[in-house]
């Protein structure tokens, strides 16, 4: 037998070892359903379509490592199609004909508002995976998406700290989530010293497009000498003509700098970004992070959509914490019921993208780290300033009917107990 020969049969041998080494460890039998509920038409189609690519991605990923339980996942896709009720419907769906076992999907609050009453009345569970006003926790939520104290508040901190800002325009979208976000704002920034005369707020509709008389009375704000800073719940595509509007009344990053809560490298990818250079936003990641974990994830999702010029953004590393978290607390409970596996899930460590670990919190929270990142002109974000992991806090110290509550579920069963009063306020959620 020459060499050659020899190593021929050695490399079959091992190719087929492999072969039915993955074979043994291929999922079987009946599958695990998850439901998907991003709005792949409408207005949020834009932002949430890349969600279900990625629950889409996460799901063959882990399927490709012997599935969950030895069972493969199946993604079950609906349109919620931008329509708040129809969420719930979809939900209802998801549970009741489809017996999914868990729910990844809502990007605005007013959807997740609109699905909380049908998990918690059939018991499902829903990772949430969007920045949002905090001001609740549900039982049957994990939120992987920034509380508050997670974004709004650094932000702030980092305006006052870093830019001198003394004057704040508060900016939003009318909705739930910019209105109690700014509510909270307004009360820190009075507790930190500013009075009522510096705090600007305003609220705009979806698509609003006439800037220039918001703009001059942010502008305005200056004219006693002050520093003035924006603080943005703007959302979907008014934020085009706001930066517009900033730049045509001469008015720089450097000037009135503006710092926004849902502008990413999505929102930003294939604009115009001239407008925007320097302003700044606060996430809990940027796809500039520097770690290993995510060059790889970038690569990964590039190779799985086909397209070198997808971005990824900070919603899709919140989905990947959940989806990982999910698995790993089923394994732990070797169940997908919801009770066992929410059980399991408290205390659960899952890698994050920026190179740490993101934890699940008794309050159905996570940690985050708090980053900064100034806009480029190629629509990604250069990283200024970044923190330790925070804890999420679903009830704001800010405001005084919140600091008294905790979402204490494991032990006490309660996602507003009474600290003062050591009782439960109520186990069902604010709709």
């Amino acid at each position: 037998m020459t060499k050659l020969t020899k190593i021929l049969m050695m490399t079959s041998a091992l190719t087929l070892a492999h072969a039915a080494h993955a074979q043994a460890q291929a999922p079987e039998g009946e599958p695990i359903k998850i439901g998907v509920l991003h709005s792949l038409s409408g207005t949020m189609a834009i932002s949430e379509t890349t969600l279900k690519d990625t629950v889409l991605m996460l799901v063959e990923q882990q399927n490709a490592k012997g599935g969950v339980l030895g069972r493969p996942l199946e993604a079950v896709v609906v349109d919620p199609a931008s329509d708040w009720p129809l969420f719930a419907e979809k939900a209802r769906e998801l549970l009741t004909v489809s017996e999914v076992d868990a729910i990844f999907g809502c990007w605005t609050s007013v959807s997740r508002k609109s699905v909380l009453p049908v998990i918690e009345e059939l018991n499902g569970l829903l990772f949430y995976p969007v920045q949002y006003e905090g001001e609740e926790s549900s039982k049957n939520v994990i939120y992987t998406g920034a509380a508050p104290n997670q974004q709004a508040i650094p932000a702030v901190d980092y305006m006052m700290e870093e830019l001198g800002v003394e004057s704040w325009a508060l900016l939003g979208t009318d909705y739930v989530y910019p209105r109690t976000t700014n509510n909270i704002l307004d009360a820190y920034l009075k507790d930190n010293g500013v009075a009522a005369e510096d705090i600007f707020v305003n609220y705009t509709p979806f698509g609003h497009s006439d800037w220039s008389r918001i703009v001059s009375d942010v502008v305005a704000l200056g004219a006693g000498g002050k520093k003035v800073g924006v603080v943005s719940t703007i959302n979907g595509d008014a934020n085009v003509g706001f930066y517009k509007e900033l730049a045509a009344a001469g008015v720089s990053a450097d000037d009135i700098p503006v710092m926004a809560f849902s502008v990413g490298e999505e929102e930003l990818s294939g604009l115009d970004t001239a407008n925007l250079v320097g302003h700044l936003a606060a996430w809990n990641y940027f796809q500039t992070a520097e770690s290993d974990v995510n060059t790889a994830f970038i690569e990964e999702w590039k190779a799985f959509t086909g397209d070198e010029n997808r971005v990824t953004n900070d919603p899709m590393e919140a989905t990947v914490i959940g989806f990982n978290a999910w698995v790993a607390a089923v394994e732990a409970a070797g169940t997908t019921d919801v009770d066992p596996v929410l059980e399991a899930i408290v205390g659960v460590e899952v890698p994050n993208l920026t190179g740490g670990t993101a934890t699940v919190l008794p309050n159905h929270h996570i940690t985050k780290p708090v980053l900064i990142g100034e806009i480029r002109a190629d629509g990604q974000f250069d990283i200024v300033s970044q923190t330790e992991p925070v804890a999420g806090d679903a009830w704001t110290d800010f405001l005084p009917e919140s600091a008294v509550l905790d979402a204490d579920w494991p032990g006490k069963g309660c996602g507003m107990w009474n600290t003062e009063t050591e009782s439960c306020v109520q186990v069902q959620s604010n709709y």
